[in-house]
Formats: C-alpha cells, sequence, structure tokens
C-alpha cells in the first residue's frame, strides 16, 4: 500500500504515545518484551522476500533489538546478514538478541558499508524519535539512501515524525513494515514520498 491520509488505514492510525501506552499494557500484562521483539522480527522477514546479500543497519533501542532478531531468523533460514551497529550501547532485549545473532555467527561489520548490499535493513531510529538526526545516525542514513539497494524499515523510516509526518532528513524505503497499528506520521507530511510500500504486522499487541 502507498501511505495516502485518504486512505481506510489512516483513519485507523495512532499517535505515538497510543503505541507507547498500548506497548506497555501488553508487556505487563499478557506478553514479555522479548517475545514481541521476536514475533517483529518474524512479522518483518515474512513481509519481504530475502536474497543476496542483507545488511541491518541498527541504532541503540528496541528497534535495533528488531534488526539483531531479524539476524537471528535470516541465519536460521541460511541467510547470513551482516550488521552495522551505529552505537555501543543497547536496549536490553536488544542486548539479548544481539548475543545471540554473535553466537549464531552473523558477521558484525566496522564502519558502515553499504556497497554491495541487494537489502539493507534499517533499524537506526523508531517511532518515538522526533529532531533531526545527527551524526553517526545521518551518516548512516545517507549511506542507506545511496545504497542502490532494496530498503526496508522496520516500524517506520529512521528519521520520521511518527505523529507530523515531517522530517529533516529520513530513509527512503521501498518497504516500510508497521509494527503492531500504524502510526499517524506514516501517512501525512513527508511520509508519502519517503515510503514506496507501507504495510502493518500483528504481533499481539493491544489496543487499549
Amino acid at each position: 500500500m502507498k501511505p495516502c491520509k485518504d486512505s481506510p488505514e489512516f483513519k485507523r492510525a495512532i499517535t505515538v504515545q497510543k503505541m507507547r501506552d498500548c506497548d506497555a499494557y501488553t508487556i505487563a500484562n499478557l506478553i514479555p518484551s522479548k517475545e514481541l521483539m521476536f514475533r517483529a522480527a518474524m512479522g518483518i522477514y515474512r513481509a519481504a522476500k530475502w536474497h543476496g546479500k542483507v545488511a541491518i543497519v541498527c541504532g541503540s533501542g528496541n528497534n535495533a533489538g528488531d534488526g539483531y532478531a531479524l539476524a537471528c531468523i535470516l541465519k536460521d533460514s541460511g541467510i547470513s546478514p551482516t550488521l552495522f551497529r551505529i552505537s555501543d550501547k543497547f536496549s536490553n532485549d536488544g542486548k539479548y538478541y544481539y548475543d545471540m545473532a554473535i553466537s549464531k555467527g552473523v558477521s558484525d561489520g566496522d564502519a558502515i558499508n553499504l556497497n554491495g548490499f541487494d537489502i539493507v535493513v534499517d533499524c537506526l531510529l523508531g517511532t518515538g524519535f522526533t529532531g533531526e538526526p545527527r551524526g553517526e545516525y545521518a551518516n548512516a542514513i545517507k549511506a542507506i539512501n545511496q545504497s542502490g539497494a532494496f530498503v526496508i524499515s522496520a516500524d517506520i523510516n529512521s528519521g520520521l515524525n511518527g505523529d507530523t509526518g515531517k522530517c529533516v532528513l529520513a530513509v527512503k524505503s521501498d518497504l516500510t513494515v508497521s509494527i503492531g497499528y500504524y502510526k499517524v506520521g506514516m501517512f501525512i507530511g513527508d511520509a508519502p514520498s519517503l515510503i514506496k510500500d507501507l504495510v502493518n504486522i500483528d504481533i499481539g499487541i493491544v489496543l487499549i
């Protein structure tokens, strides 16, 4: 689906704060956070056709954790991705899946170099990001956009505001895999010019 504010999906989209509340409620009452992260990664895996060389570009939060969990799934399916980490920081669940990916033999690249990759997965910044990407994050977004690869954004295009759809610098994706529920900012502002195809995956998060 090409994002459009006239679409029926936009009418069901929620704010970033609402998504946080739903996520927190689900973790506290129903599904452990590590399981939700794995489900998110599995949803991304099933939403795309995987081939050739795959790079996963990760930041420091749970969005990166989705990338590490995805790396585990890809490795188990016979595809050996390369991780490129922009930060040495991890969320708790992200560290769990990063360690698992490394134990499975997933490559951990040093400096970000996306030349020759067929698919690049954007796991830099999540829906809670606001403002302008700077430093290594800005450099990574530019590298993704210049890679010439098929770009998949996990949950939202890094650099895009999840409520307003505005950005100063953001990833341009061939496919964005929204997790849980569509966010309002995926349909308005700069989003339609950045997202070629948009899908949502249900991972069991309860709408409260």
